[in-house]
């Protein structure tokens, strides 16, 4: 017989509690009091702590000057005329707005994953993915498509040392003549051996060569100037302005030199204080030098005669002084400049995964940590031979325009989430803050998405396959393995 005094029963009172919908676990975001605390932590170890405010800038500027000067000048030349010193100055503006968000962003979350972490932490989980999946096309591309340019440079200091090149078979591409670029996948297997030895050590290597590079660019403008002729800057915009845009969008993956600075917020002594400046002061000196040599380039040669040379620079050198020794010297100088570009990016990559794999969104053999060099060994095992075959096997040109479509996109995001975790945290402590926000993050996203319709349509392709194919790997995968999903089952 049924108590009659006992209240009714409901007949939900004891389920379970229902689970969240689709919609709501693709939005689930990570507390940035979780990103802080799990800061440095991986499979079986964490990261060591070591790299201050000088070794941060040297990443940056390794990160990022060198790319778009020694390697790329040749490919953007043809699409602005003497115009690319004005695509130099858009790509750093609007590389510059999206600095000032990633600087807020490095103080508040000094993490590893960079944009992917700071997405996390405001617009939730599929935003994340999408944004780290752009980071891994963004660094795993532009290593591949450093190291192309490497071997150009190779083949220069060879012909004028002992009057020898590397065969046309083994020096590029398919595409460009070649069967395989042998160059391009030794500098990033010699990248990955100074990785394997430790952070510290990987940014002492890094410092030597961003001094080099440094000598290299100055000296170059000294003599190129001699060689400058007004004339060719009389027809200054031959391809209108969507040429110059064109060709700042094919730059703009010069730029990328302060994201991967912030990608080593789990191994700086004080990243809070010292990210922020890292990335400012990094991104005014390599703009500054790339206007610069970009002028004298153009002002020494005219720019119908860049023919899509990775090796521009030492060539103009040669014409200019009618002799080898500052051209090869120069190519020397860019073999090593070159070399810390690769060096200080696929470090970049690493790290990022590093993140992902934290997070469960990759695998876990991403986020092992070898216990004596408190490096992902395994990680930037297997990220330097996928960029290595990368570089041996596709042209430059489509690299560039994937590395810039991937960065401007994630970009993008940051000017977003720089917002979002205004409204949504002000309490937080910021060690750097950007000025007049709303403002200058809206002007960095509208530049950003303004500089990806300037890319071709076979770029959006590509990347259109790319997003998919990421999409489709994190609803295999990642949706479930997710860090985040088991409090929810």
């Amino acid at each position: 017989m049924l108590d009659q005094g006992a209240p009714p029963q409901n007949p939900g009172q004891n389920a379970a509690p229902t689970p969240p919908g689709v919609g709501a676990r693709l939005m689930r975001r990570k507390p940035v009091e979780s990103l802080v605390a799990e800061g440095g932590q991986g499979e079986g170890g964490s990261l060591r702590r070591s790299l201050g405010l000088w070794q941060l800038t040297m990443i940056s500027i390794g990160a990022t000057l060198g790319t778009g000067i020694f390697v790329v000048l040749g490919e953007a030349v043809p699409k602005a005329g003497p115009a690319v010193t004005l695509s130099f100055v858009i790509a750093g503006l609007t590389a510059l707005f999206s600095a000032l968000s990633y600087a807020e962003l490095a103080g508040t979350i000094p993490v590893a994953g960079s944009s992917y972490s700071y997405a996390y932490a405001t617009m939730g989980e599929l935003i994340a993915w999408v944004c780290g999946w752009c980071l891994v096309l963004e660094y795993g591309v532009s290593v591949a498509a450093v190291a192309v340019g490497w071997g150009e440079y190779l083949n220069e200091l060879l012909d004028g040392t002992i009057g020898v090149t590397i065969p046309a078979a083994l020096s590029a591409p398919p595409g460009d003549g070649g069967v395989f670029n042998l160059p391009a996948l030794i500098v990033v297997l010699l990248a990955m051996a100074f990785l394997l030895g430790g952070a510290k050590e990987s940014a002492r290597a890094n410092t030597v060569m961003v001094i080099v590079k440094i000598a290299a660019l100055v000296m170059f403008c000294a003599i190129g100037v001699q060689g400058f002729r007004s004339g060719n800057y009389e027809n200054f915009m031959p391809l209108g302005m969507a040429g110059v845009s064109a060709a700042g969008a094919t730059l703009f993956f010069s730029y990328i030199g302060f994201d991967a600075a912030s990608t080593a917020g789990e191994e700086a002594k004080n990243a809070q204080r010292d990210l922020p400046r890292a990335i400012m002061l990094s991104l005014v000196i390599v703009t500054a030098l790339y206007v610069l040599v970009a002028a004298v380039a153009v002002g020494a040669k005219p720019w119908k005669n860049f023919t899509d040379s990775e090796a521009a620079l030492a060539q103009i050198m040669r014409e200019v002084t009618g002799q080898t020794f500052w051209g090869t010297l120069l190519a020397f100088c860019a073999v090593i400049a070159i070399a810390s570009v690769v060096l200080t990016v696929l470090y970049g990559q690493t790290r990022i995964l590093f993140a992902m794999s934290r997070d469960g969104l990759v695998p876990k053999v991403f986020s092992k940590v070898h216990p004596k060099t408190k490096t992902p060994r395994a990680n930037t095992l297997i990220v330097s031979l996928f960029c290595g075959v990368l570089a041996a096997a596709i042209p430059l040109g489509q690299l560039a325009d994937a590395t810039s479509i991937g960065t401007l996109f994630a970009f993008a995001l940051v000017n977003v989430a720089v917002v979002v975790l205004r409204r949504t945290r002000p309490d937080m402590p910021r060690t750097f803050r950007v000025p007049l926000s709303p403002l200058m993050p809206a002007l960095g996203f509208g530049f950003c998405i303004w500089m990806m319709g300037s890319l071709s349509a076979v770029t959006w392709v590509v990347f259109g396959v790319w997003m998919a194919a990421g999409l489709v790997f994190y609803f295999g995968y990642g949706y479930r393995r997710s860090r985040l999903a088991p409090s929810e089952k």
